[in-house]
């Protein structure tokens, strides 16, 4: 009973849960608690799916009953042990092609592009205006030559804030940690719709940050004269297209309270406590 029970949760919490949060836009305005809710949904639907395989084994314990209730158990462990091996062999690969991709930049940036002085800004010289930032050990924030010449100094300043943001606080494993939980799951049981709302709330994170710099009006005037450029594969850049529209909105509205955040918070708590209260109400 309590593994079903878990399997059923983890599987709401890995499937639905998340078609859910990315039909809820009133989360975009507190994005560090939205965020933390969606990795929070991701942590326990696995915890769930996981731990279903080795409560099964528990409850036969000492193996003294046949029949089907040995073959279930035996169904659960397998099922627990692939849900494993998938998590961790698409950690593996997912990791290591975003690494290789950083390091072959890298090392085109050293061919083509000047570096600042602080060893943390490369210019490179191209028409267009561009900014994003490699994360990584030798992380760095890149500008085009464009970007310098056409962006006024504070939309700069709200570019650089964006981008340091980015580098800062690590946005690159919090997309890490989604894009795995993503392609772990199912095919045809996963929401390409999820992905694309995280990285969203990743850029509306970066975005806060350049707004309490500079303010709203030069971050949105930046986003709109940076609209259109591309971003090169694993980096994070500041105009992704598919979000400007969003977070131009949401720059247009007001902040949320302190209380939108605690109800997002209270969520986060509620759904933590999942795998735990399955346990507690059925063992």
């Amino acid at each position: 009973m309590t593994a079903i029970l878990l399997v059923a949760v983890g599987v709401l919490l890995v499937t639905t849960a998340p078609r859910v949060l990315s039909a809820l836009p009133g989360l975009r305005r507190s994005p560090r608690a939205a965020l933390l809710l969606w990795q929070t949904t991701a942590l326990a639907g696995t915890v769930c799916v996981i731990a279903a395989g080795p409560v099964a084994a528990i409850s036969i314990w000492p193996l003294d009953r046949r029949g089907i209730d040995v073959a279930a158990a035996l169904v659960a462990l397998v099922a627990s042990a692939q849900c494993l091996s998938l998590i961790l062999v698409n950690g593996h690969l997912v990791g290591t092609t975003l690494r290789s991709a950083r390091r072959r930049h890298r090392a085109l940036l050293r061919l083509v592009g000047d570096d600042h002085r602080d060893g943390r800004l490369t210019i490179v010289e191209h028409h267009t205006p561009t900014a994003y930032c490699v994360p990584g050990r030798r992380r760095r924030v890149v500008l085009s030559t464009a970007t310098l010449s056409e962006l006024p100094e504070d939309e700069l300043d709200a570019v650089l804030a964006h981008e340091r943001a980015h580098l800062g606080e690590r946005h690159d494993l919090l997309l890490e940690y989604f894009t795995v939980a993503h392609r772990s799951a199912p095919r045809w049981l996963r929401s390409d719709r999820a992905l694309s709302e995280v990285r969203l709330l990743i850029e509306v994170l970066a975005d806060r940050a350049a707004r309490q710099r500079t303010g709203d009006v030069p971050l949105a005037r930046a986003l709109v004269r940076l609209a259109g450029s591309r971003t090169p594969e694993a980096m994070l850049g500041a105009a992704d297209e598919a979000h400007v529209a969003a977070r131009m909105d949401l720059l247009a509205t007001r902040p949320a309270s302190a209380w939108h955040a605690a109800g997002v918070y209270t969520l986060v708590v509620l759904v933590g406590l999942l795998p735990a209260g399955v346990l507690a109400l059925t063992m």
